[in-house]
């Protein structure tokens, strides 16, 4: 793909990168299927992604775009070897989420809470790794960041439940805490 790093760069970034955070999680996107893709590329991919390990990850088949070199390179991937190997690399991303959430069961996380629920009386909105939480809360706390106990993890989000806690660790309003998580978050 006419990329300008290799494998070996990549780790070694990775690796600098949670030596300097170890709590790093990482996102990641991948395209399969892309023309002259052999079954030892796509094995490296897979390899690439059990060892680096990935708390969320988008993940595509290769589509032609017009008017791009791909589009006309010769050794097209059949679209059936695209779709399984994208079967098979969408199950390893999943597995590494669930295992990456499933960590935060018990956990207090604080959570800007953006948008309504699915469902009556509930509230949404993004954990500092960009997970989506859930919570049963009342429209008060729209617009805040407040702390979540993490209850359940579910394959592309958590549930949480509100949690006393002080304020001050999770004010973003800059008052110390005197707002008890009231201020409306700046956008």
């Amino acid at each position: 793909m006419n990329r300008g790093h290799t494998v070996a760069d990549y780790h070694r970034l990775v690796d600098r990168l949670r030596q300097a955070r170890p709590a790093l999680a990482l996102s990641g996107d991948f395209i399969v299927g892309f023309p002259s893709e052999s079954e030892a590329d796509f094995a490296a991919t897979m390899d690439l992604v059990h060892e680096i390990g990935y708390a969320q990850a988008y993940s595509f088949k290769f589509s032609p775009r017009p008017g791009t070199p791909a589009a006309t390179a010769p050794d097209q991937i059949p679209e059936s070897v695209k779709t399984e190997r994208l079967a098979c690399l969408q199950a390893l991303l999943s597995a590494q989420q669930n295992l990456f959430n499933a960590v935060f069961v018990g956990r207090e996380v604080p959570v800007l809470l953006d948008r309504r629920g699915t469902r009556s009386g509930q509230l949404a909105g993004r954990s500092p790794y960009m997970q989506v939480v859930t919570v049963m809360a009342p429209d008060d706390f729209f617009g805040r960041i407040v702390p979540l106990r993490i209850d359940r993890a579910r394959p592309n989000s958590l549930d949480g439940t509100l949690v006393d806690s002080d304020w001050p660790e999770y004010c973003a309003c800059g008052c110390g805490g005197a707002c008890q998580g009231r201020a409306e978050v700046q956008a």
